[in-house]
Protein backbone atom coordinates (compact mmCIF):
# COMPACT_ATOMS: atom_id res chain seq x y z
CA UNK A 1 0.00 0.00 0.00
CA UNK A 2 1.38 3.39 -1.00
CA UNK A 3 1.63 6.41 1.27
CA UNK A 4 -1.07 8.14 -0.79
CA UNK A 5 -3.45 5.34 0.17
CA UNK A 6 -2.26 5.10 3.76
CA UNK A 7 -2.58 8.72 4.83
CA UNK A 8 -5.49 11.12 4.61
CA UNK A 9 -5.48 14.25 2.48
CA UNK A 10 -6.68 17.76 3.29
CA UNK A 11 -8.88 19.27 0.59
CA UNK A 12 -9.65 22.96 0.94
CA UNK A 13 -12.91 24.19 -0.60
CA UNK A 14 -13.34 27.96 -0.58
CA UNK A 15 -16.65 29.63 -1.46
CA UNK A 16 -15.38 32.74 -3.23
CA UNK A 17 -18.57 34.78 -2.80
CA UNK A 18 -19.78 32.96 0.31
CA UNK A 19 -22.52 31.09 -1.58
CA UNK A 20 -22.51 27.31 -2.11
CA UNK A 21 -23.96 27.82 -5.59
CA UNK A 22 -21.38 30.45 -6.58
CA UNK A 23 -17.75 30.23 -7.62
CA UNK A 24 -15.72 27.67 -5.65
CA UNK A 25 -11.97 27.23 -5.32
CA UNK A 26 -10.59 23.76 -4.55
CA UNK A 27 -7.05 22.76 -3.59
CA UNK A 28 -5.20 19.91 -1.91
CA UNK A 29 -2.84 20.90 0.88
CA UNK A 30 0.75 20.76 -0.35
CA UNK A 31 -0.18 20.58 -4.06
CA UNK A 32 0.21 23.44 -6.53
CA UNK A 33 -2.85 22.37 -8.52
CA UNK A 34 -5.68 24.92 -8.43
CA UNK A 35 -9.28 24.24 -9.41
CA UNK A 36 -12.16 26.66 -9.88
CA UNK A 37 -15.71 25.38 -10.22
CA UNK A 38 -18.78 27.29 -11.35
CA UNK A 39 -22.26 26.95 -12.74
CA UNK A 40 -23.56 29.07 -15.58
CA UNK A 41 -24.50 31.97 -13.29
CA UNK A 42 -20.95 32.33 -11.95
CA UNK A 43 -19.19 31.56 -15.25
CA UNK A 44 -18.20 35.20 -15.75
CA UNK A 45 -16.61 35.26 -12.30
CA UNK A 46 -14.68 32.10 -13.18
CA UNK A 47 -13.22 33.38 -16.44
CA UNK A 48 -12.35 36.74 -14.85
CA UNK A 49 -9.96 35.18 -12.34
CA UNK A 50 -6.27 35.88 -12.96
CA UNK A 51 -5.46 32.27 -11.98
CA UNK A 52 -7.63 30.99 -14.85
CA UNK A 53 -5.81 33.09 -17.43
CA UNK A 54 -2.98 30.55 -17.32
CA UNK A 55 -1.97 27.35 -19.08
CA UNK A 56 -4.00 24.34 -17.97
CA UNK A 57 -6.98 22.12 -18.68
CA UNK A 58 -10.73 22.52 -18.27
CA UNK A 59 -13.87 20.41 -18.08
CA UNK A 60 -17.46 21.21 -19.04
CA UNK A 61 -20.02 18.77 -17.65
CA UNK A 62 -23.78 18.41 -17.52
CA UNK A 63 -26.70 16.04 -18.11
CA UNK A 64 -26.39 13.92 -21.23
CA UNK A 65 -29.32 14.91 -23.48
CA UNK A 66 -29.18 11.50 -25.16
CA UNK A 67 -28.98 9.30 -22.06
CA UNK A 68 -31.25 9.35 -19.01
CA UNK A 69 -29.35 9.94 -15.76
CA UNK A 70 -26.14 10.15 -17.78
CA UNK A 71 -23.43 12.82 -17.75
CA UNK A 72 -21.79 14.40 -20.79
CA UNK A 73 -18.31 15.90 -20.50
CA UNK A 74 -15.99 17.94 -22.70
CA UNK A 75 -12.28 18.13 -21.83
CA UNK A 76 -9.92 20.72 -23.27
CA UNK A 77 -6.66 22.58 -22.70
CA UNK A 78 -5.13 25.90 -23.60
CA UNK A 79 -2.42 28.46 -22.95
CA UNK A 80 -5.19 30.65 -21.53
CA UNK A 81 -7.79 28.38 -19.96
CA UNK A 82 -10.13 31.37 -19.55
CA UNK A 83 -10.12 32.06 -23.28
CA UNK A 84 -10.46 28.42 -24.35
CA UNK A 85 -13.26 27.55 -21.93
CA UNK A 86 -15.25 30.59 -23.06
CA UNK A 87 -14.96 29.43 -26.67
CA UNK A 88 -15.93 25.85 -25.81
CA UNK A 89 -18.86 26.86 -23.61
CA UNK A 90 -20.45 28.89 -26.42
CA UNK A 91 -20.37 25.84 -28.71
CA UNK A 92 -22.04 23.49 -26.20
CA UNK A 93 -25.43 23.80 -24.55
CA UNK A 94 -25.40 20.65 -22.39
CA UNK A 95 -23.03 21.92 -19.71
CA UNK A 96 -24.09 23.04 -16.26
CA UNK A 97 -20.70 22.94 -14.48
CA UNK A 98 -17.39 24.42 -15.59
CA UNK A 99 -14.10 23.32 -14.00
CA UNK A 100 -10.69 24.87 -14.66
CA UNK A 101 -7.39 23.31 -13.62
CA UNK A 102 -4.26 25.44 -13.46
CA UNK A 103 -1.46 25.86 -10.89
CA UNK A 104 -0.81 28.41 -8.19
CA UNK A 105 2.72 29.00 -9.51
CA UNK A 106 1.75 29.03 -13.23
CA UNK A 107 4.18 26.16 -13.81
CA UNK A 108 2.31 24.16 -16.48
CA UNK A 109 3.64 24.36 -20.03
CA UNK A 110 1.62 23.78 -23.20
CA UNK A 111 3.12 20.29 -23.38
CA UNK A 112 2.09 19.54 -19.80
CA UNK A 113 -1.48 20.71 -20.45
CA UNK A 114 -1.82 18.71 -23.67
CA UNK A 115 -0.50 15.60 -21.90
CA UNK A 116 -3.01 16.05 -19.07
CA UNK A 117 -5.83 16.66 -21.55
CA UNK A 118 -5.01 13.45 -23.44
CA UNK A 119 -4.69 11.41 -20.23
CA UNK A 120 -7.94 12.78 -18.80
CA UNK A 121 -9.76 11.81 -22.00
CA UNK A 122 -8.15 8.35 -21.98
CA UNK A 123 -8.93 7.60 -18.32
CA UNK A 124 -12.49 8.94 -18.58
CA UNK A 125 -13.11 6.78 -21.65
CA UNK A 126 -11.74 3.71 -19.85
CA UNK A 127 -13.90 4.36 -16.78
CA UNK A 128 -17.02 4.63 -18.93
CA UNK A 129 -18.95 6.75 -16.44
CA UNK A 130 -19.56 9.71 -18.73
CA UNK A 131 -20.20 10.36 -22.40
CA UNK A 132 -17.30 12.29 -23.89
CA UNK A 133 -18.28 15.18 -26.14
CA UNK A 134 -14.74 15.29 -27.57
CA UNK A 135 -14.65 14.43 -31.24
CA UNK A 136 -11.08 13.12 -31.05
CA UNK A 137 -9.06 11.24 -28.45
CA UNK A 138 -5.48 12.58 -28.61
CA UNK A 139 -2.63 10.15 -27.94
CA UNK A 140 -0.81 11.17 -24.77
CA UNK A 141 2.24 9.15 -25.85
CA UNK A 142 2.85 11.64 -28.68
CA UNK A 143 3.38 14.38 -26.09
CA UNK A 144 7.15 13.94 -25.92
CA UNK A 145 7.78 15.12 -22.39
CA UNK A 146 10.95 14.36 -20.45
CA UNK A 147 10.65 11.34 -18.18
CA UNK A 148 10.62 13.50 -15.05
CA UNK A 149 7.82 15.68 -16.47
CA UNK A 150 5.73 12.60 -17.29
CA UNK A 151 6.13 11.40 -13.70
CA UNK A 152 5.08 14.83 -12.40
CA UNK A 153 2.00 14.91 -14.65
CA UNK A 154 1.00 11.40 -13.57
CA UNK A 155 1.15 12.59 -9.95
CA UNK A 156 -0.89 15.63 -10.99
CA UNK A 157 -3.45 13.26 -12.51
CA UNK A 158 -3.48 11.17 -9.31
CA UNK A 159 -4.43 14.30 -7.36
CA UNK A 160 -7.20 15.06 -9.86
CA UNK A 161 -8.57 11.55 -9.24
CA UNK A 162 -8.87 12.54 -5.57
CA UNK A 163 -10.28 16.03 -5.89
CA UNK A 164 -12.72 15.72 -8.81
CA UNK A 165 -15.16 13.38 -7.00
CA UNK A 166 -15.15 15.79 -4.03
CA UNK A 167 -16.49 18.56 -6.27
CA UNK A 168 -19.09 16.23 -7.76
CA UNK A 169 -17.48 14.68 -10.85
CA UNK A 170 -16.49 11.00 -10.70
CA UNK A 171 -15.56 10.59 -14.37
CA UNK A 172 -12.12 9.12 -13.54
CA UNK A 173 -13.33 6.59 -10.98
CA UNK A 174 -12.88 2.98 -12.16
CA UNK A 175 -15.98 0.83 -12.38
CA UNK A 176 -16.51 -1.63 -9.48
CA UNK A 177 -14.96 -5.06 -9.97
CA UNK A 178 -18.43 -6.60 -9.66
CA UNK A 179 -19.24 -4.79 -12.94
CA UNK A 180 -15.97 -5.18 -14.85
CA UNK A 181 -14.73 -8.65 -13.92
CA UNK A 182 -17.69 -10.52 -15.39
CA UNK A 183 -15.45 -13.28 -16.77
CA UNK A 184 -15.19 -14.48 -13.17
CA UNK A 185 -18.11 -16.16 -11.41
CA UNK A 186 -20.15 -13.89 -9.12
CA UNK A 187 -18.82 -15.67 -6.03
CA UNK A 188 -15.21 -14.89 -6.97
CA UNK A 189 -15.58 -11.24 -7.95
CA UNK A 190 -17.72 -10.43 -4.90
CA UNK A 191 -15.53 -12.27 -2.38
CA UNK A 192 -15.62 -10.46 0.93
CA UNK A 193 -18.68 -8.39 -0.01
CA UNK A 194 -22.00 -8.79 1.82
CA UNK A 195 -24.79 -9.72 -0.59
CA UNK A 196 -28.23 -8.14 -0.31
CA UNK A 197 -31.47 -9.35 -1.80
CA UNK A 198 -35.05 -8.40 -2.56
CA UNK A 199 -37.62 -11.18 -2.41
CA UNK A 200 -40.92 -9.45 -3.13
CA UNK A 201 -44.44 -10.87 -2.88
CA UNK A 202 -44.88 -10.19 -6.61
CA UNK A 203 -42.27 -12.90 -7.22
CA UNK A 204 -39.46 -10.57 -8.29
CA UNK A 205 -36.00 -11.56 -6.98
CA UNK A 206 -32.81 -9.52 -7.08
CA UNK A 207 -29.32 -9.71 -5.58
CA UNK A 208 -26.83 -6.89 -5.07
CA UNK A 209 -23.55 -5.94 -3.41
CA UNK A 210 -22.18 -2.61 -2.26
CA UNK A 211 -18.71 -1.69 -3.43
CA UNK A 212 -16.89 1.59 -2.86
CA UNK A 213 -20.07 3.57 -2.29
CA UNK A 214 -22.02 2.10 -5.23
CA UNK A 215 -24.86 -0.40 -5.14
CA UNK A 216 -24.45 -3.06 -7.83
CA UNK A 217 -27.40 -5.20 -8.88
CA UNK A 218 -25.95 -8.47 -10.20
CA UNK A 219 -26.74 -10.22 -13.46
CA UNK A 220 -29.68 -12.61 -13.32
CA UNK A 221 -31.60 -10.33 -10.98
CA UNK A 222 -35.18 -9.51 -11.94
CA UNK A 223 -37.22 -6.31 -12.23
CA UNK A 224 -40.99 -5.89 -12.45
CA UNK A 225 -42.52 -4.88 -15.76
CA UNK A 226 -45.23 -2.66 -14.35
CA UNK A 227 -46.21 -2.21 -10.72
CA UNK A 228 -49.08 0.13 -11.56
CA UNK A 229 -47.60 2.86 -9.38
CA UNK A 230 -48.46 6.40 -10.47
CA UNK A 231 -45.17 7.99 -9.39
CA UNK A 232 -41.89 6.50 -10.60
CA UNK A 233 -38.95 8.85 -10.12
CA UNK A 234 -36.53 6.40 -11.74
CA UNK A 235 -38.69 5.54 -14.76
CA UNK A 236 -36.36 7.36 -17.19
CA UNK A 237 -33.38 5.44 -15.83
CA UNK A 238 -35.25 2.15 -16.21
CA UNK A 239 -36.15 2.99 -19.80
CA UNK A 240 -32.48 3.72 -20.47
CA UNK A 241 -31.49 0.34 -19.00
CA UNK A 242 -34.00 -1.32 -21.33
CA UNK A 243 -32.66 0.62 -24.31
CA UNK A 244 -29.08 -0.34 -23.39
CA UNK A 245 -30.19 -4.00 -23.01
CA UNK A 246 -29.07 -4.11 -19.39
CA UNK A 247 -32.68 -5.16 -18.76
CA UNK A 248 -33.97 -7.82 -21.15
CA UNK A 249 -37.20 -9.81 -21.37
CA UNK A 250 -37.46 -12.77 -19.03
CA UNK A 251 -41.21 -13.44 -18.92
CA UNK A 252 -44.51 -11.66 -19.49
CA UNK A 253 -44.19 -9.65 -16.29
CA UNK A 254 -40.47 -9.61 -15.52
CA UNK A 255 -37.29 -8.07 -16.86
CA UNK A 256 -33.91 -9.64 -16.16
CA UNK A 257 -30.52 -7.94 -15.66
CA UNK A 258 -28.34 -9.29 -18.48
CA UNK A 259 -25.26 -7.79 -16.82
CA UNK A 260 -24.43 -6.15 -13.49
CA UNK A 261 -25.26 -2.46 -13.12
CA UNK A 262 -23.93 0.04 -10.58
CA UNK A 263 -26.59 2.33 -9.10
CA UNK A 264 -25.75 5.46 -7.14
CA UNK A 265 -27.91 4.38 -4.21
CA UNK A 266 -29.80 1.34 -2.88
CA UNK A 267 -33.05 3.29 -3.32
CA UNK A 268 -32.40 3.82 -7.04
CA UNK A 269 -31.71 0.09 -7.38
CA UNK A 270 -34.82 -0.92 -5.42
CA UNK A 271 -37.00 1.52 -7.36
CA UNK A 272 -35.96 0.01 -10.70
CA UNK A 273 -36.33 -3.56 -9.43
CA UNK A 274 -39.79 -2.93 -7.92
CA UNK A 275 -40.95 -0.44 -10.59
CA UNK A 276 -42.05 2.11 -8.01
CA UNK A 277 -40.51 4.60 -5.64
CA UNK A 278 -38.85 2.57 -2.90
CA UNK A 279 -36.67 3.08 0.16
CA UNK A 280 -33.73 0.83 -0.59
CA UNK A 281 -32.47 1.02 2.97
CA UNK A 282 -35.45 -1.07 4.08
CA UNK A 283 -36.31 -3.00 0.88
CA UNK A 284 -32.86 -4.61 0.57
CA UNK A 285 -32.01 -7.24 3.19
CA UNK A 286 -28.87 -9.20 3.93
CA UNK A 287 -29.08 -12.34 1.82
CA UNK A 288 -30.56 -15.22 3.78
CA UNK A 289 -31.44 -13.02 6.77
CA UNK A 290 -34.13 -10.57 7.88
CA UNK A 291 -31.68 -7.72 8.59
CA UNK A 292 -32.32 -4.68 6.41
CA UNK A 293 -29.58 -2.75 4.64
CA UNK A 294 -30.18 0.11 7.10
CA UNK A 295 -29.75 -2.13 10.15
CA UNK A 296 -26.68 -3.75 8.61
CA UNK A 297 -25.12 -0.30 8.10
CA UNK A 298 -25.83 0.63 11.71
CA UNK A 299 -24.19 -2.59 12.89
CA UNK A 300 -21.11 -1.92 10.76
CA UNK A 301 -20.82 1.60 12.18
CA UNK A 302 -21.00 0.32 15.76
CA UNK A 303 -18.34 -2.30 15.07
CA UNK A 304 -16.03 0.36 13.66
CA UNK A 305 -16.53 2.56 16.73
CA UNK A 306 -15.68 -0.36 19.02
CA UNK A 307 -12.59 -1.21 16.96
CA UNK A 308 -11.34 2.38 17.23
Amino acid sequence: MSNDETYGRTIQLFLVDGKPTGLRKATIHGWTGLLFVSGASAFGDLTARDEVDRTGVYILSGPDPDKAAGTRVYIGSGNSVAERIRQSAVKRDFWETAITVTTSDDDLSKGHAEYLEARLIQVAAQAGRVTLDNGTHPDFQRRRLPEADVANMEQFLANLRIILPVIGLDMLKPQPKAVTQTAQPVEQRTTGEVQFEIRHKSGVKATAVEEDGEFIVLEGSEARYDSGAERKDYDALKEQLIEDEVLVDKSEDLWMFSKPFAFKSPSAAASVVLDRNANGRTEWKVKGASQTYHDWQQTQALRQEVAE
